[in-house]
């Protein structure tokens, strides 16, 4: 790790931090340190990172907004890389819309039905970033990403760069390709529909109003905890088991959405962890189903 360190100050890739608790990057505001955090500001500085992560057989991981993600109180061996500053843009070919993996997918939704584009307003309620959303197949509304994919630029963990369209990124219910197939987004491409911005505005905003009223939105939380069983919500199976405000340390099953855990006050990733694998076995006692988690669990335990 120390020759690697010595590699990556001069190799010019962005801002790199050490030891930086993971709890500051994280929506649920839980997390131990990462030894190395990598924030590469541009295409050309993330493909040099992840070449040299390769060349030191070093393990990494993605990081967002972290907004669907718990990070262990431990935290992440290795090294994490945020993309950020030229990662973070966007830009418009008629109907189509690139944007970069650091962008903000809520404000995508926002841009786009400005520039009377239709087909995103369902990621107005979604509060990660592109990367994020094109890596977990992001959907709300009865439509997700793969909807609207048309292709994305994905640093391979042997550092080549490489374009996979719909068809290769294997979308299905929260699960993309990426889930096995180690890499990082650069960037997504998106292809949209022309429509009147006034009609787009008014949906994004009824889906944001939606949100409001019945997510804990002012929480600090990640998201559904559990993905959707089939014919069925995560959420109605909790609440029926009587676990909306239940709590184990810090961690609470929210009482405006059962299936959001919130930090109810200095929660640990252990809090939530337990408070999961409650809720689980509530569940399947109660109602024969096993429900599987929709965030991401990483870091040492």
């Amino acid at each position: 790790m120390e020759a690697f360190k010595a590699e990556l100050e001069q190799a010019g890739i962005g801002e790199v931090l050490y030891g930086v608790p993971l709890s500051n990057y994280t929506t649920w505001k839980i997390g131990g340190p990462a030894d190395v955090l990598i924030l590469p500001e541009s295409k050309e500085q993330l493909i040099a990172a992840i070449r040299l992560l390769n060349k030191h057989r070093i393990s990494w991981t993605n990081l967002g907004r972290g907004s669907n993600m718990l990070v262990s109180d431990k935290g992440i061996r290795g090294v994490v890389i945020k993309p950020s500053g030229g990662l973070d843009f966007v830009r418009f070919d008629g109907s189509l819309v690139t944007a970069g993996a650091g962008y903000s997918f809520v404000k995508l939704a926002v841009v786009a039905g400005k520039e009377g584009l239709s087909g995103l307003e369902f990621a107005r309620g979604i509060p990660g970033t592109v990367g994020g959303a094109v890596y977990m197949n992001a959907g709300a509304h009865a439509s997700d990403v793969s909807r609207i994919f048309k292709s994305a630029e994905i640093v391979l963990e042997t550092g080549e760069l490489v374009t996979f369209d719909r068809d290769d990124m294997k979308f299905s219910y929260r699960h993309s390709i990426l889930q096995e197939l180690k890499g990082s987004v650069v960037e997504a491409t998106f292809e949209l529909a022309e429509g009147d911005s006034k009609e787009i505005s008014a949906a994004t905003t009824a889906y944001m109003d939606r949100r409001r009223r019945t997510q804990p939105v002012q929480s600090a939380c990640a998201g559904s905890v559990f993905r959707n069983p089939p014919n069925d919500f995560a959420a109605r199976l909790i609440q029926e088991a009587g676990l909306k405000g239940y709590r184990y340390g810090g961690a609470q099953v929210s009482e405006v959405h059962a299936n959001f855990i919130v930090n109810a006050g200095q929660a640990t990733a252990e809090d939530v962890l337990a408070l999961m694998s409650y809720i689980q076995s509530t569940v399947q006692e109660r109602f024969g189903v096993q429900l599987v988690p929709e965030v991401l669990v990483v870091g040492e335990r």
